[in-house]
């Protein structure tokens, strides 16, 4: 197999920044390097839409960021409100305390009921917290989120202190949906290796940062 190139790693990223203290000037930045870098889509805060000047870039947002303990009712709000201010991805995160008590129904119906709200084409990635999660547990939450209709399953927020994308977690997630959901890996990929060590697993979309030093270490 031929060495991914940068530009066809840099169509496969979701160029992100979700930190509190990020400023309308931080995200006008962010669009500004997303196109110069050719990526396929910048991720930010609710509160930081609508985007300006996104061009062709598609526009992702989060929903019950970063713990996931919010009512069924508030994302699907959160969700809803986000689309109507320009997002056409939405990335939400589950109750993982739910997930880990064994509450695997009751995960399904908050990611259906963030889907009825957020219908298609929006795009719906379903933030699982891969490290927080036994595999067994993993498996049956990305089942979970299939069955409600998700388009994604995602490793992590970033934020979780039990860690973020790793290649394991994503095997997992490839062997239980991939093919029929894609894999979002996202949380602390800093290196080129990493992200394409990731991408043989079964990632088929990066959530960094970071973008210019990953897709820097890419052939061009």
């Amino acid at each position: 197999m031929s060495p991914r190139t940068r530009t066809d790693v840099a169509r496969l990223v979701d160029h992100t920044l979700l930190k509190p203290e990020a400023t309308p000037a931080d995200a006008a930045a962010l669009v500004a390097e997303a196109r110069e870098l050719g990526v396929l889509a910048v991720c930010v805060s609710p509160t930081m839409l609508p985007l300006a000047d996104t061009g062709e870039l598609v526009v992702a947002t989060v929903c019950g960021f970063p713990s996931g303990k919010h009512t069924s009712a508030v994302k699907a709000a959160e969700a809803a409100a986000a689309v109507q201010a320009g997002a056409d991805e939405v990335d939400m995160v589950i109750d993982v305390g739910a997930a880990l008590a064994g509450e695997i129904d009751a995960v399904r119906d908050d990611i259906a009921a963030v889907r009825t709200a957020a219908p298609a084409p929006t795009v719906l990635k379903v933030i699982v917290e891969s490290a927080a999660l036994p595999d067994d547990v993993l498996t049956a939450v990305c089942r979970a989120a299939e069955d409600a209709g998700a388009d994604f399953v995602k490793t992590s927020t970033g934020f979780h202190p039990t860690g973020g994308a790793t290649v394991h977690a994503v095997e997992v997630m490839h062997a239980a949906v991939g093919g029929r959901l894609g894999i979002k890996a996202s949380g602390g990929i800093r290196t080129t290796e990493l992200a394409s060590a990731l991408l043989d697993a079964g990632a088929t979309r990066l959530g960094l940062s970071g973008s210019a030093a990953v897709l820097a270490g890419l052939p061009g």
